[in-house]
């Protein structure tokens, strides 16, 4: 999407942002634990509208059980503009044997030499983003006098 030249900060639609997001593999998870927040690096696909993360056992798969409640952004840029994703949902450690299959198949691919077997789906209960034009702050003048 091309943003006019007046305009450096544009919102996306949500169709908009459910494409962006399929288009990029790296996110961070936002979890919440006794009003202490915690924030993860994950690699992740989207899925039927839904986020998907691949992980190992610790504390992401414990915050999400103990929280469900989550905040996950994506984003990338170029030297010339940029765009940030924020999604709030609901986070589900999957065990059944028909939801892993299906998360399987969205190959979620570890980027780390570990073994990563469990899997998070995140149901969006709400979603945003904007693109950014960068450059230079508008020249402003205060009047202190």
């Amino acid at each position: 999407m091309q943003l006019p030249e007046t305009e450096p900060v544009a919102s996306m639609t949500e169709q908009e942002c459910w494409d962006r997001l399929s288009g990029v593999a790296l996110g961070r998870l936002a979890t919440s634990i006794d009003s202490r927040p915690d924030i993860f690096p994950v690699n992740f696909v989207v899925q039927r509208r839904t986020i998907l993360i691949r992980t190992a056992e610790g504390a992401k798969l414990v915050g999400v059980s103990i929280n469900p409640w989550v905040a996950f952004e994506a984003d990338d840029h170029d030297v010339m503009r940029g765009w940030s994703i924020v999604v709030h949902g609901h986070a589900t450690v999957l065990d059944s044997v028909a939801d892993i299959a299906l998360a399987e198949k969205a190959q979620v691919l570890p980027w780390t030499a570990t073994s990563k077997t469990r899997f998070i789906r995140i149901d969006a209960t709400r979603i945003s983003g904007r693109h950014f034009a960068f450059g230079a702050e508008p020249d402003s003048t205060l009047d202190l006098g």
